[in-house]
This record gives structure tokens, C-alpha cells and sequence, in this order.
């Protein structure tokens, strides 16, 4: 790109079947210039989701804008790490099989994260990258969870403390178990109530040998204090808080809750 075509800016788009978020970054400055989330809630089932980006595109001007760099984040619970050594791409599928019902006509891609000799296999939502090509032409496009994982992982440096994060979304959560930028343990669990999250959780330190009253758990997500899911891991696990987020909010005009909230947004 010629220099003087550089627009000095960055799209970001997190998108998934409840809804989507976007955030603008001034890649000059290295700040988040805007951001909107738009759940979908409750709509008609006869109503493609591709239809819902449409209206969303109509509402939001800043998605129609030019942009440098267009990244689509993947946010679905259909992805698993595989170690550099055992990974081979021509059978994407396979890798998938053990956690996830897996069929012939899906789509496989993944993510190759080097740096800690992983790749994100997952399968990403096709009818949404048809709609952003007919919308951007040419863009990238990333699993959620490789650039969460990457970020907890780059934080890790020379802490050996087994650590656990949990990922809250609406429907699922993903855990994640590190130890000094080693990713021992990624897992993906839907639930419905707070006894469904504390049982994953308690099974999965247990598994890892993990005493509940010494390792300490971070929280990152749509979860507050105030949380039902908050209280029951503060009952049973002795050393749990929300993620810190201040190395993060440098950089954007928004509150804690919501850098908490979109944290994989913001750090892509």
C-alpha cells in the first residue's frame, strides 16, 4: 500500500450467533478509537444471521469505513490446541472429534502461534467470512481463543505458579491452566447455572492437582463481583479476582467491566 493511501487504521469485528462487537483501532497511536456491541437477542429464526450483520452494517457507519487492516475474530466454542509436534494440517478434523461433533462438510482452519509452538484448530462460521469478503474483499480472520490464549501465555513470563483463568461467555466457558508461558490445560464447557461452573472448575484443578486453597484463579469476561458465578467460585476457591485489566485500559477511553468484558476484542 502506498503511503499515502494508509489510513492508520484497524477494524476489528468479534463475531458469534448471539451477536457482534467491533472496535476501530488507531494503529498511529496504538489506541482504541471506538467500539459497539450488538447482541442480537431474541430474533425471528426465519431471519439469516447474515441478514443481522446487514442490518448492523446499515446502523453502524463505521463498519463501512476504509480500513488498513480488517481482522474477523471467530467467537464459538469449536476450537482445541494442538502441540506443534503432533499437529499435521491435513487432518484438521481429527483433532476436533474428541470435544466437539464434528461432520464431512465442515470447514477446518487454524491458527499457528510460534511463538509457544501451538496452533488453534477450529471451524470457523462460512456463511459469516462469505459475507465479510462481499463486504471488505480480502481480510483476516482468527479464532478467539488464539488470541486469548496468546495474551495469557505472553503474560505468564516467570511466573511458576500453576495459574487458572476462566474465560466467561453467555453460554460457555473456556478454562485455561498455565505455568510460566506453558499452556498445560485448555477446555471449553457450556453450563447453565453457577453449581455447573464451580463442578468444571473443581474437577478440572483436581485433575491438575490443584489445591483449591492455593491456586489462584482469574476471571476474564462478562463477570462481575456482583455475579452468581463469582460468589460460588469465592465459596469453594480461596484465591479468586477478576483479571487485572489496567495494562490494557492505557489505551482506550472505557471502563474496567468492559475491557474485562472484551478483553479479546481490545487486545486484538
Amino acid at each position: 500500500m502506498d503511503i499515502t493511501e494508509k489510513k492508520y487504521k484497524k477494524l476489528s469485528i468479534q463475531v458469534s450467533l448471539t451477536g457482534l462487537s467491533f472496535c476501530c483501532f488507531d494503529t498511529l497511536n496504538n489506541t482504541v478509537s471506538s467500539f459497539k456491541d450488538i447482541p442480537f437477542g431474541n430474533f425471528d429464526k426465519n431471519l439469516k444471521i447474515e441478514d443481522l450483520f446487514a442490518n448492523a452494517f446499515e446502523e453502524h457507519p463505521e463498519l463501512n469505513e476504509q480500513y488498513d487492516e480488517v481482522l474477523v475474530i471467530h467467537n464459538n466454542n469449536l476450537s482445541t490446541f494442538v502441540p506443534e509436534p503432533l499437529f499435521d494440517e491435513n487432518y484438521l478434523g481429527s483433532y476436533l472429534q474428541y470435544n466437539t461433533k464434528v461432520f464431512e462438510t465442515d470447514f477446518f482452519a487454524f491458527d499457528e502461534i510460534s511463538n509457544y509452538g501451538i496452533n488453534a484448530v477450529y471451524i470457523p462460521y462460512v456463511n459469516m467470512n462469505n459475507f465479510f469478503i462481499d463486504k471488505f474483499g480480502s481480510f483476516e480472520y482468527k479464532h478467539a481463543n488464539s488470541i486469548l490464549v496468546t495474551k495469557l501465555l505472553d503474560a505468564s513470563k516467570n511466573i511458576d505458579t500453576k495459574k487458572m483463568m476462566v474465560h466467561f461467555s453467555a453460554t460457555h466457558f473456556e478454562i485455561i491452566v498455565i505455568q510460566n508461558q506453558k499452556l498445560l490445560l485448555f477446555n471449553s464447557f457450556e453450563f447453565q447455572t453457577p453449581e455447573d461452573f464451580i463442578y468444571y472448575i473443581l474437577f478440572t484443578a483436581e485433575q491438575l492437582n490443584m489445591n483449591p486453597e492455593n491456586f489462584p484463579l482469574e476471571l476474564i469476561g462478562n463477570i462481575t463481583t456482583e455475579s452468581p458465578f463469582f460468589k460460588m467460585a469465592y465459596k469453594y476457591i480461596r484465591n479468586v479476582s477478576l483479571i487485572d485489566v489496567e495494562d490494557l485500559k492505557w489505551n482506550n477511553y472505557f471502563t474496567e467491566a468492559e475491557n474485562r468484558n472484551h478483553f479479546i476484542l481490545f487486545n486484538s
